[in-house]
C-alpha cells in the first residue's frame, strides 16, 4: 500500500508488527513528522528520551531503534537513504508559529496534523509529545546551538522502518519553511506487510 501525504497535511495508519514502513520525499528537500504509539496502550507514545537514553545518541540512522515512554520499542531504522533526521525538535504547532513567527492566523502544523489523524484511532492527544523528524536537517553545533538546515534529500528518497508490536503511526508533512528550504512538497507512505508467517 503507498498513500499520498499531501503538503502540510497528516495521515495515521495501523501497522501490524513485522510490517515496513518507508516514508519517501517525493520531490525532494521536504521534511516530516513520525510519530508511532503502542497499539495496545494509546497513551504509550514514541520517547526521543528513551531512545537516546538507550541508543547512548541523538544521531538515528540505520539500526537505530525508537522507543516508548514505557521503554518498549516501537520502530527500528532499517534502511537510511538519506543520513540526516532530527529528534530534537517539538512539532511545529499554532504557538510555535505565534511565538516564533508571530503569526496571529491558524496556520497548518504538524502537532494538529498528528493528533487529528492519531484521534481517529482514539489515540488521546497528550500521548503526542516529540516525533521523530524525517529528512530534518539540523547540525548541533560544540556550544550547544541548534542550526536549522534545508533538507539534504532528494526526490524519491526515503527511510524504512519496522514495526517491533503492533502500533498506529502517524505521518504529517511539515509545514515550517524553515525546515524544509521555504518550500512544501508532499511525502509518500509505503505499508509492506510482513509476510514471513
Amino acid at each position: 500500500m503507498t498513500e499520498l501525504v499531501p503538503p502540510m497535511s497528516g495521515m495515521a495508519w495501523r501497522v501490524d508488527a513485522g510490517s515496513l514502513l518507508k516514508v519517501v520525499d517525493v520531490d525532494g528537500g521536504q521534511s516530516g513528522d513520525v510519530f508511532a504509539v503502542a497499539a495496545d496502550d494509546l497513551e504509550d507514545g514514541l520517547s526521543n528520551g528513551r531512545t537516546f537514553d538507550y541508543g547512548g545518541t541523538i544521531h538515528l540512522s540505520t539500526g537505530s531503534r525508537l522507543y516508548s515512554r514505557r521503554s518498549r520499542p516501537l520502530l527500528t531504522i532499517v534502511e537510511d537513504e538519506v543520513g540526516a533526521h532530527d529528534f530534537l525538535f517539538a512539532p511545529c504547532s499554532q504557538e510555535m508559529f505565534e511565538t516564533s513567527h508571530g503569526v496571529t492566523e491558524p496556520h497548518p502544523n504538524c502537532f494538529a496534523n498528528l493528533t487529528t489523524s492519531l484521534a481517529a484511532f482514539g489515540v488521546p492527544p497528550a500521548t503526542v509529545t516529540i516525533a521523530f523528524n524525517v529528512f530534518f536537517n539540523v547540525a548541533v553545533h560544540a556550544d550547544g546551538r541548534l542550526d536549522i538546515r534545508p533538507p539534504v534529500s532528494t526526490a524519491g528518497q526515503g527511510l524504512t522502518f519496522v514495526a517491533e508490536r503492533d502500533v498506529l503511526v502517524a505521518v504529517s508533512s511539515c509545514s515550517a519553511a524553515s525546515g524544509n528550504g521555504g518550500v512544501f512538497g508532499p511525502l509518500a507512505v509505503e505499508i509492506q506487510p510482513d509476510l514471513s508467517h
